[in-house]
């Protein structure tokens, strides 16, 4: 396996990830605004990864 596919593989696990741990956060107003910023951030990378 390539550093490239290395890289791209390990961020989109990491992205999977963290959706499954945002998923888990409890139901309330705080959660729920930490967590779509989570979610942004985290997905971001490898959106970023790839375009560069």
């Amino acid at each position: 396996m390539t550093t490239t596919n290395n890289l791209k593989d390990r961020t989109k696990k990491f992205s999977l990830a963290i959706v499954n741990l945002v998923i888990g956060l409890p139901k309330n107003m705080v959660s729920e605004v930490l967590g779509r910023q989570v979610l942004r951030s985290a997905t971001s990378v490898g959106a970023n990864y790839r375009a560069a």
